[in-house]
């Protein structure tokens, strides 16, 4: 399983990458492997607020539909809409291609709750 040290990660299996202001979301490499082959995404609009811990939209596998949860509350300023035709990516390359959206976070202090790769990799084994 491949987990960069620079992102934060969440319980829910979400990664998030600080760029400046901005933070990068997607799903961990553990989460994609879990869900098999995934066939459809979606994603929120450019524009839209996502809120801590409440669903921001949704991947589909051949075996199941699993919501996304917000790792931060903030505003979407980007969204990958290379997805919306390539979902594969999210198995391929779940950190470089397959990320989700990119948000303004309006309360940085919440990515003090989220874990570093040893703590997401020692939750994982657990499960």
């Amino acid at each position: 399983m491949s987990l960069p040290k620079d992102l934060r990660y969440s319980e829910e299996h979400e990664w998030v990458k600080e760029e400046g202001e901005k933070l990068r979301i997607g799903i961990t490499d553990f989460a994609q492997s879990e869900l098999g082959d995934i066939v459809f995404v979606e994603l929120p609009e450019v524009g839209d607020e996502i809120e801590l811990d409440e669903p921001f939209g949704s991947v589909e596998s051949v075996k199941t539909v699993s919501e996304l949860y917000a790792p931060v509350t903030g505003k979407v300023v980007e969204v990958n809409e290379e997805l919306e035709d390539s979902p594969e990516y999210v198995n391929e390359s779940p950190y470089e291609q397959a990320w989700m959206v990119v948000v303004e976070p309006s309360d940085r202090s919440q990515l003090d709750d989220l874990m570093d790769a040893d703590a997401y990799k020692e939750m994982t084994e657990d499960e």
